[in-house]
């Protein structure tokens, strides 16, 4: 590296949004007002350091000042933002100048300072990504809730324990343990620098001081790099997509007017951003997220609605044939009064009315589609498809993801999740699809009284007897399907009164959807069923869930059961049951479920699962080694940052 270029003197200013709006001939031009401000002036003093030859200063005070102005510590400076040490020499980019810097230290003086030949080629678009690097650290540096004990990520630093927070001269500070006894504090005001550890497994907790964590940080970045040009690739090809915008529609104003319920303040935002989607030429990729009951399929159906109008034909892909029937038949009742022809399309119908479906969809006789997998085959073809609304997309396999995959570059694609799988979301949060929060609970819901307790038949009995007087329905999970008839049997035995049914997944398609019409239609007082149960039935008079063994489920799956009761303004209660002996996973799942039993919690949920779970398949395997090495939040943090990159090139 040629270091001939020697300088007297550097100004160095921290990474703050003010600054950031500033070209760096302003900082050359303003140089003497900076310097006089210094000498005055509490913020000029702590967002500036001025460098020279000579200088009396530590190589310590030098690295933590670095630190407080928001500079990154990487491997080698390649970026403005950036600085690195070896041994007494730091080199710096700052992100007032066009280059890089290094400054070398004899003892507690700087004898040194050199120009580096690493510079940046387009000053706009580089503190551009700074900036917005900037409010996405909000974003995934959200410390609520911190509680000692917790894991949690230094930018600079790696992974230590969360040790509670000390004041020191009046200053305040988080305490971070790291291994052998090594202790950091960050100064409040310097959260942007931190970030929860979630991931798949215990993480490794970082040595102070080494350059272990630097390398670490690089090569995950290397593959957050590799990862974001390949989905890059995917999001190109809708970005060259063009379709007309669709027409205003009046039947999504019949549809406004009929609606039983009020609109939530986030169901209405939710409407917005899809209507704004719509008026766009480029097709729509959004996700659309909430607790169970709070409204998506309402927001999901005017989108389809909308699209109709417009000449187009929609589809709805659901991942159960219950599920399925079921939206058939509410759009049916929500549409009766408009000129919409409906269709359905799942293995449950005879071959002739498939074939029939299929000969109108082609023909282009019928407006909306609801189906199961079924409609992603081969032999089905639309006249005009329009829009794909997709049903909880992580519960379809790999082959029907490809597919979807597929159709995404042309389509305009809604998703639809309780429990965001996190590719998902933090796809979303990375700038490459929309997403859309429904947090708030519908007005009279009430939250769902959650009981966690050792299994007992006393307990089973109240519980369906209380509901029972009340004139409601209830759900008993027995994940087992081996033995769910003798379960019948012994209940039967407990309440002889009470008429059970039994649902799960080995049921031919026909028998299942006759149970859940016999229970939808009151014939059956308790359904005892697998987990089947979890993919959005809404029946408003269960309103009681028994799970024999709740240990068997993971968390958001638990969650999201939990969220097929409490669907009226009826109370809810939920029991949790668990075999006498518990193992420390099982204790922490059950904890965080009764912690968030307050309703619009499936989004955290979804996060804490992952903590939990120690498992899955989030972004491959690779990807999923990564997360482990620096948390999830760091990590979607360097995807964001990669994905940003590549799309300013």
């Amino acid at each position: 590296m040629d270091l001939s270029r020697e300088i007297e003197k550097v100004l160095i200013v921290s990474i703050i949004p003010y600054f950031l709006e500033r070209e760096n001939f302003w900082f050359e031009k303003n140089l003497k007002k900076i310097l006089d401000a210094r000498k005055t002036q509490i913020f000029w003093q702590e967002n500036t350091l001025f460098l020279e030859k000579n200088l009396k200063i530590s190589l310590y005070f030098l690295l933590r000042k670095l630190d407080e102005m928001g500079y990154e510590k990487v491997w080698q400076v390649s970026q403005i933002g950036e600085f690195s040490q070896r041994g007494g020499i730091v080199d710096i980019f700052p992100i007032n100048l066009n280059f890089a810097v290094r400054i070398e230290f004899l003892g507690n003086k700087i004898e040194n300072i050199f120009r580096l030949p690493i510079e940046i080629e387009d000053e706009k678009k580089e503190k551009e990504i700074l900036k917005k690097r900037l409010k996405s650290q909000k974003i995934f540096s959200d410390l609520k809730g911190l509680k000692p004990g917790d894991y949690i990520v230094h930018l600079d630093h790696g992974i230590g324990i969360y040790n509670g927070q000390e004041t020191i001269n009046k200053e305040q500070y988080y305490v971070l343990e790291y291994a052998q006894g090594d202790k950091l504090y960050v100064p409040f005001g310097l959260e942007r620098k931190l970030s929860r550890y979630i991931g798949f497994s215990e993480p490794k907790i970082s040595r102070l001081g080494t350059l272990t964590w630097i390398k670490t940080k690089k090569k995950v970045k290397e593959g957050a790099e590799k990862f974001a040009r390949e989905l890059l690739k995917i999001y190109a090809k809708r970005e060259i997509v063009k379709r007309p915008p669709y027409l205003k529609s009046e039947m999504v104003k019949y549809l406004k007017e009929t609606f039983p319920f009020g609109e939530t303040p986030d169901q209405e935002k939710a409407i917005q951003d899809i209507e704004k989607d719509l008026e766009k030429e480029r097709p729509m990729d959004r996700l659309i997220c909430g607790d169970v009951g709070f409204g998506k399929t309402e927001v999901a159906l005017r989108a389809m609605v909308r699209v109709v109008e417009s000449g187009y034909q929609a589809a709805m892909l659901c991942p159960t044939t219950i599920l399925a029937n079921q939206h058939y038949q509410n759009f049916k009742k929500r549409l009766k009064n408009l000129p919409i022809e409906f269709g359905i399309l799942t293995r449950i119908q005879t071959k002739k009315e498939q074939k029939e479906i299929i000969e109108k969809l082609k023909e282009g006789k019928i407006d909306i589609l609801v189906g199961t997998h079924r409609i992603l085959s081969k032999d089905v073809e639309f006249k005009r498809l329009g829009l794909l609304v997709i049903d909880d997309e992580h519960k379809f396999g790999v082959r029907q993801k490809e597919k979807l995959k597929k159709l995404r570059a042309q389509l305009d694609v809604l998703s639809l999740s309780a429990t965001p799988i996190p590719r998902t979301l933090y796809l979303s949060l990375s700038g490459l699809r929309e997403i859309s929060l429904i947090q708030t609970p519908p007005p009279g819901r009430l939250p769902i009284k959650t009981f966690i307790f050792p299994f007992s038949e006393k307990i089973v009995k109240e519980a369906i007897e209380k509901e029972m007087k009340r004139g409601g329905q209830v759900y008993y999970l027995h994940n087992r399907i081996e033995n769910i008839n003798s379960v019948k049997n012994f209940l039967e035995g407990l309440l002889p009164n009470v008429k059970f049914g039994i649902a799960h997944g080995r049921l031919n398609e026909k028998e299942l959807v006759k149970v859940m019409e016999n229970f939808q239609n009151k014939k059956i007082d308790v359904l005892i069923a697998t987990t089947i149960i979890e993919a959005g039935l809404d029946l408003p008079n269960v309103n009681t869930l028994i799970v024999a063994d709740s240990t068997k489920l993971g968390l958001s799956q638990a969650y999201q059961i939990r969220g097929r009761i409490g669907r009226s303004n009826v109370r809810a209660f939920a029991y949790f049951l668990y075999p006498q002996r518990l193992t420390p996973l099982a204790k922490e799942r059950l904890k965080a479920l009764k912690e968030a039993e307050e309703l619009g919690s499936g989004y955290k949920i979804a996060l804490k699962d992952l903590e939990l779970r120690g498992a899955g398949n989030i972004l491959g395997k690779e990807q999923s080694g990564n997360i482990n090495k620096v948390g999830l939040n760091l990590y979607c943090q360097m995807l964001a940052e990669a994905i940003e990159k590549l799309k300013t090139k």
